[in-house]
């Protein structure tokens, strides 16, 4: 795992990313572009001030807001437990072209989400199993005959995880989110933290449903 746009834990926030797309063959979709913006929603937000002046103290580790990037579900950057994860992530579609039948797709897939199946034309086509697809996209990268296709493209978004005494995974939002909206989501949910928070309490400590932090949301 690399930190680009890592603060120290004394600045009060946190940006860590994955290897990523540059190294990583199993990249979704990439999130280098947001590292920037978030780093600067942190900044302009005045995380670290916000902090010190709810503590009045020096801004220890498990104070620090963190925000957790990774290109794919595989998640080597562990969003899952950071105050606000971000996945890459691909949408997989059955198109037009041929199949040939080389079951690449099959075998590529770790969570058994695509199997082979006769098709009303006689052919067989690729199935997916929307429950168990994990939209990773390692179907699409592997289809030599391009008919699985990627038909859309984003960004998970997972609030709320933390280790600890009491550690617990971040509720993930539905849908798949554009860079837009995730940069949306996060400024929400910063105004939501400086506004509920104090004497340092934690981003997950601060709601047990999603709609508690981002209006009109509903699992």
């Amino acid at each position: 795992m690399t930190g680009a746009g890592r603060s120290t834990p004394a600045t009060g926030y946190e940006v860590s990313v994955c290897s990523g797309s540059n190294k990583c063959p199993h990249a979704a979709s990439s999130t280098a572009a947001l590292v920037g913006d978030l780093t600067r929603l942190l900044a302009q937000a005045d995380i670290s001030g916000f902090l010190k002046t709810s503590l009045g103290e020096i801004i220890k580790h498990h104070h620090v807001f963190r925000i957790t990037l990774s290109d794919c579900p595989n998640a080597c950057s562990r969003p899952q437990i950071a105050d606000i994860g971000i996945i890459g992530a691909m949408v997989p579609w059955v198109g037009d072209a041929p199949c040939t039948c080389c079951n690449a797709c099959v075998q590529a897939c770790p969570d058994q989400a695509v199997r082979l199946t006769d098709s009303p034309e006689g052919d067989k086509k690729p199935v997916i199993d929307r429950n168990r697809c994990q939209r990773c996209g390692n179907c699409v990268h592997v289809c030599p005959s391009r008919t699985l296709e990627p038909v859309q493209s984003g960004f998970r978004i997972l609030l709320g995880g933390r280790l600890g005494r009491h550690p617990r995974l971040a509720l993930e939002m539905p849908g798949l989110h554009s860079s837009e909206q995730v940069l949306a989501t996060v400024e929400t949910c910063l105004t939501y933290y400086k506004t509920h928070s104090r004497n340092g309490k934690r981003f997950s400590r601060l709601f047990t449903r999603l709609d508690q932090v981002i209006p009109g949301n509903r699992r």
